[in-house]
């Protein structure tokens, strides 16, 4: 039954949602798609007692012997109703006070009466309930929408699908199963879409965006939850039922969200002085072309509030920028710390003054504020000249170059600690996700309530009373159930979300914002080769960038695609709110997306956080002061930066790479390593013997060496002798078996085997003990005693593969000089 014109009508009351009252662009939002008001009087409501009895024993209204209850009950429904004064039925209904029980049953009012007239059967309840449903479908009442979710009918749904509109809830049910919705949320869905009819009347066409609105506004404040409230409205607008310049989903509605202006931003602090709260909204308004609305709503705290409220708080009636010495040294002070409370052991709590972090960043804004007003001042004395006044603030209390450093040391500890461990959690993710994946599988294979063994564990997979296609399971040890999809689904995304920033360097609000417009690809000029690449959307520092994708990277992106595709092979299209903007979006084929209560959202940055915490939780990585160990998001960053410099890549390709403006942010976040300096000294050193004559480094002969030992007699040892410089001392405090000049003594061999056995005894006892510190000291002195007696083998080998060739003695030299005849003799 189509509805007619309406006669009358009577404002509608929209009950805005709680989060939504004093936002400015959720009050405009809804000024643009107000909701239907609601009629006293329609046609059908005008209609007489037989007219409305004969429609309702006539079909689409009359088929099954239900069909004739419900008659029936129309029938004493409309005797009681006929006693209540109005013009309509409508009137009538509002007239008896039924729509205004709350909180009890309303069919208490007409049974008394009817019981009165003596009708009262036992089954009068049933049959009011049923009457009453029946006059809502041929709509001749139209209860209200709190009503309805309080005292509605569980049938309304099947009722208004089979006699009001079986069309239009057909579409609706078709799109709901190509959405692959669960049963219980397409039931929801179209719920809500019976209801809107019921109360405003006509067919599911006839459904405007503010009746969307107005019936989860209400059902807000009666229910508990509005579970998947936005599902019904996602499928309306995607069926072309509302109007194509409507938000895609109905969360803009409701949200909170949305950019102040200026003034609502200084007002929020209640600043007392009127002048300096109007010249703090002009000095925001110049600034405001150049800030994004993140920067600005800061800007405006650290003015209104740290600053001038601050100051109003501690000096009453203060009007003027210019502060006593005194006065700004007290609001300095107090600004510094910051009061925390820390629980102590015995449960009690205690007040502990901490320096603020960002305490010289805030008076670095203050400063910049007061310098310029004075800057403005000589351009446009008449406006800034009145308020020029000295900066209570200097160039020295806003030096951060102590802080910088504390901080670069601190990122860079952080960084060496974590560098080490990201194998491990990559390889724990991995696990987990692949140990998730095969339990859910396993759990859809098996029937409800049957049992299932995976990786060496039993679960039942547990049925639900209200729905099927559970995926709850409860091993058998009677431990609290679990829900293995979300398991899997908290996997995946840890695993994702770590692979992602690990691989790319990306921001975490950057990994939100990517989409499948993202992934592209560049034709080499040269070799006609196809190059993959991910396109990073302009974020904090509206920059633009490509990042070549690493064949690692392109297989977690190919699985991120394959998880987010709908039945169609398509990315589904998804609003996504930007947090540091507080805009919405328009919808988007965003990769980081999931599936909530049948409606595809984008996973925002809070639960990103959330997951990736979890898959740390999982890792069971600890620190080296034995507690967990924690990956912030910007920790994979500072460590993709460190990594990609100390593999060759030039710094400013990976200043160009993060969307970095300055090369010392980008060098900022590369941790340094005490093995860097080594290794650069070491090269530095080959490239100098490189460069120098190889005579000055040829090995040295026997001569030579017996020549250099004459100067170094007082330096014998027991085992050998000791070839350091003359007059200089032992650099490795007499660890002489350790040392490269120690030269052994082939008569001290026994000497050094001892030693050598002594060590092996002593490590054998200390890896007993657990003294693993001492080990690695032994290991090495073991190391250098076999290796002196490695050479004193070396050279008894050579010793023994030499030829005597009979040198001659002097005394030999001599005799054979006095025998021979010389000159002299034959004189």
């Amino acid at each position: 039954m189509t509805a007619i014109a309406t006669v009358t009508k009577r404002t509608s009351t929209p009950v805005p949602c709680a989060r939504a009252r004093g936002s400015q662009s959720v009050i405009e939002l809804r000024g643009r798609f107000p909701s239907r008001a609601t009629a006293d009087a329609w046609p059908g409501s005008l209609l007489s007692r037989a007219e409305v009895l004969d429609i309702l024993n006539r079909p689409p209204y009359r088929y099954t012997s239900q069909d004739r209850f419900r008659a029936r009950g129309a029938e004493s429904l409309l005797d009681w109703l006929a006693t209540h004064p109005g013009d309509s039925w409508q009137a009538r209904w509002l007239a008896s006070g039924a729509e205004d029980a709350d909180g009890r049953e309303w069919m208490d009012i007409p049974i008394s009466w009817l019981s009165s007239q003596g009708r009262m059967t036992s089954y009068l309840a049933s049959d009011l309930r049923g009457g009453l449903l029946a006059v809502q479908c041929a709509d001749v009442l139209r209860p209200g929408l709190r009503w309805i979710y309080q005292h509605g009918s569980h049938n309304l749904t099947s009722a208004m699908e089979l006699r009001r509109d079986p069309v239009g809830m057909a579409r609706m049910r078709e799109a709901l199963t190509a959405r692959n919705v669960r049963p219980a949320l397409a039931a929801k869905a179209l719920h809500k879409v019976a209801v809107i009819m019921a109360t405003k009347g006509g067919l599911l066409s006839d459904i405007t965006v503010g009746d969307c609105v107005e019936a989860v506004d209400v059902q807000s404040t009666v229910q508990c939850q509005a579970w998947g409230a936005s599902l019904f409205y996602e499928v309306l607008h995607e069926l072309g039922q509302l109007p194509a310049d409507a938000p895609a989903t109905i969360r803009p509605f409701r949200s909170a969200g949305g950019q102040l202006t200026i003034e609502q931003l200084v007002d929020r602090y209640r600043i007392t002085c009127t002048p300096v709260r109007d010249l703090l909204v002009e000095y925001l308004k110049e600034r405001q072309p150049a800030l994004d609305y993140s920067t600005l709503r800061h800007l405006a705290r650290v003015l209104a509030s740290f600053f001038w409220r601050d100051l109003e708080l501690h000096e009453p009636g203060i009007n003027s920028l210019r502060l006593s010495p005194q006065t700004a040294r007290a609001w300095k002070d107090r600004g510094r710390y910051k009061t925390t409370k820390v629980k102590q052991p015995d449960g009690s709590l205690r007040e502990i003054k901490e320096v603020r972090d960002n305490y010289k960043s805030d008076l670095l804004l203050i400063r910049a504020f007061y310098l310029d007003i004075a800057q403005w001042a000589v351009e446009d004395p008449a406006r800034w000249a009145i308020w020029t006044a000295p900066c209570p603030i200097s160039k020295v209390d806003v030096d951060r170059r102590k802080e910088n450093r504390r901080t670069k040391s601190r990122m860079d500890q952080r960084t060496r600690e974590r560098m080490p461990a990201l194998p491990r959690l990559v390889a724990s993710n991995h696990g987990r996700r692949q140990a998730a994946t095969a339990r859910l599988e396993s759990l859809m294979a098996t029937q409800e309530g049957e049992f299932f063994t995976v990786l060496g564990e039993t679960f039942r997979r547990v049925p639900l009373s209200n729905r099927s296609g559970s995926t709850w399971a409860q091993s058998i040890d009677g431990s609290k159930r679990r829900d293995l999809a979300w398991e899997e689904h908290e996997a995946f995304w840890g695993w994702a979300a770590v692979e992602v920033l690990r691989h790319t360097g990306i921001r975490i609000e950057e990994l939100g914002e990517l989409s499948h417009h993202s992934i592209t690809q560049y034709r080499l000029p040269s070799t006609n080769e196809l190059v993959p690449l991910l396109q990073i959307a302009p974020s904090k520092t509206d920059e633009e960038r490509l990042i070549l994708v690493s064949p690692e990277l392109a297989d977690v992106l190919s699985a991120i695609v394959c998880r987010v595709r709908d039945t169609s092979g398509a990315i589904p299209l998804v609003t996504s709110y930007d947090s540091n903007e507080q805009v919405w979006n328009p919808p988007m084929a965003l990769l980081v997306q999931r599936t909530f209560a049948g409606e595809r959202r984008a996973i925002r940055n809070g639960t990103l956080r959330s997951l990736l915490n979890s898959a740390f939780l999982a890792a069971g990585l600890l620190g080296d002061d034995g507690k967990p160990l924690r990956y912030a998001p910007h920790d994979f960053r500072r460590l993709f930066v460190t990594d990609t410099v100390m593999s060759g890549l030039p710094p400013h390709i990976a200043q160009v790479i993060c969307g970095h403006k300055d090369i010392n942010t980008t060098m900022g976040y590369k941790a340094i390593y005490p093995a860097e300096a080594i290794e650069a000294h070491r090269a530095f050193i080959a490239r100098r013997r490189s460069l120098r004559p190889g005579m000055e480094y040829r090995t040295p002969t026997t001569e030579e060496w017996d020549a250099f030992l004459a100067h170094f007699e007082k330096r014998k040892l027991s085992v050998g002798t000791c070839a350091r410089a003359f007059g200089t001392p032992c650099i490795h405090e007499h660890a002489c078996v350790r040392c490269a000049m120690l030269r052994p003594d082939p008569t001290q061999r026994d000497r050094l085997v001892e030693i050598r056995d002594n060590l092996v005894a002593r490590i054998a006892e200390a890896e007993r003990e657990g003294w693993l510190g001492e080990v690695e000291g032994l290991q090495v002195s073991l190391a250098g005693a076999t290796d002196k007696l490695a050479q004193l083998d070396t050279e008894k080998q050579r010793a023994q593969a030499a030829i005597d060739l009979g040198m001659p003695s002097l005394r030999q030299l001599t005799a054979q000089t006095s025998e021979s005849t010389g000159p002299c003799q034959k004189s």
